[in-house]
């Protein structure tokens, strides 16, 4: 999503809280949670799950492994609704013609440097650069070059757009901001 007038160019950067990463979440938590039931009914020799008869399944070692799994689905897990809960990758890029000025601000994980902003000047900006590898994962990134800073990425690692819609997004971009364009 974006916003743009002659002079200002807001575009919102989604973070985590996508359906895909929701759905991941509940995936990795309910099999995780099944796996550590499976572990745990081998051990008291109880069926917690009547879909597998503790009978069949020894708790040494399938029952210790299957917790083991459980235990650590559950980690990552939680890690998945951690980062769903704090948004992270959330942020917005704001160029201004007017000032002059580019903000690039991103939420990160809590702590210290949860808020990661990155601010200079629009005549610093050299050139808008694509890089595209084609393969079995088409790779198809686009960066903002600023002298004496190197290369700043503007595309989020998930977002899978077209050839035309990234050379539509950068020519845009490019032309806004004043600048050649570069592809490697």
């Amino acid at each position: 999503m974006s916003w743009r007038s002659e002079r200002i160019w807001i575009e919102l950067i989604a973070g985590s809280r996508k359906t895909s990463n929701f759905r991941w979440a509940f995936i990795l938590f309910l099999g995780s949670v099944g796996f550590l039931l499976v572990g745990i009914s081998s051990y008291l020799g109880r069926n917690l799950i009547s879909l597998f008869p503790s009978q069949q399944i020894i708790f040494f070692p399938q029952g210790i492994v299957m917790s083991f799994y459980g235990i650590a689905g559950l980690f990552i897990s939680s890690y998945l609704w951690c980062t769903i809960l704090w948004n992270v990758g959330s942020g917005y890029d704001r160029f201004d013609r007017k000032e002059g000025i580019v903000c690039i601000f991103r939420w990160g994980f809590p702590g210290k440097n949860r808020r990661i902003l990155l601010r200079f000047l629009m005549k610093d900006i050299q050139s808008i650069r694509i890089e595209v590898k084609e393969s079995i994962y088409a790779r198809r990134v686009f960066y903002m070059e600023i002298r004496g800073r190197g290369s700043i990425p503007l595309t989020r690692t998930d977002e899978n757009l077209t050839p035309r819609e990234i050379e539509q997004k950068v020519a845009e971009l490019a032309y806004f901001l004043r600048v050649p364009i570069e592809v490697f």
